[in-house]
């Protein structure tokens, strides 16, 4: 894959705060081999045995989640989207779809699915990715800056009446159901 590149491993400097060796990466449903995952507070890296690899920036990242759906993919996984294109696709499809689509809203997607040996640490990699995207706020999210850790309220935000009067145990349950 052309973008893959050689780049030292992010160290301490960095903020490192997850390894995980024997970590399978996957592009869109292609393997890009075995290799080290690394969770840093300034990116999130993986890097083959060889030395090559990407990095991803968390503003670019969209998503992230344990999946343990073995319908969806056969192992367990640290799933990533991201927005933006990646593989030897990223060039040329962007180009067609400029041509194809005029909707400028559209972002393009790439889905990693990091696949460690050990499934144990996919916790533990969760947990560190977590940690790290809180570091990177997303600048369009009008609303995350709104929240500072205590309760939303949302007659002051939103001009809502909201009804506060407490609801009795039990007082619902012989209403009928209109199917």
């Amino acid at each position: 894959m052309s973008f893959l590149k050689s780049f030292p491993p992010p160290g301490q400097d960095e903020g490192l705060r997850q390894q995980q060796p024997d970590t399978e990466a996957v592009l869109n449903g292609k393997g890009l081999g075995t290799g080290t995952l690394y969770i840093a507070e300034s990116r999130l890296s993986w890097l083959d045995g060889s030395g090559l690899g990407f990095s991803l920036e968390y503003p670019t990242i969209s998503l992230h989640a344990v999946s343990r759906d073995l319908n969806a993919y056969p192992r367990e996984h640290l799933y990533v989207m991201v927005n933006a294109k990646f593989g030897e696709e990223s060039k040329e499809s962007l180009a067609d779809e400029e041509e194809e689509d005029s909707d400028d809203d559209v972002e393009p997607i790439t889905e990693f699915r990091f696949v460690p040996s050990d499934k144990s640490a996919l916790e533990a990699l969760f947990t560190a990715m977590c940690e790290c995207q809180a570091l990177h706020p997303d600048p369009e999210d009008e609303d995350s800056d709104d929240y500072d850790g205590e309760e939303y309220d949302v007659e002051a935000h939103d001009g809502m009446e909201v009804d506060t009067t407490p609801t009795v145990a039990g007082q619902f349950e012989d209403a009928d159901v209109d199917h």
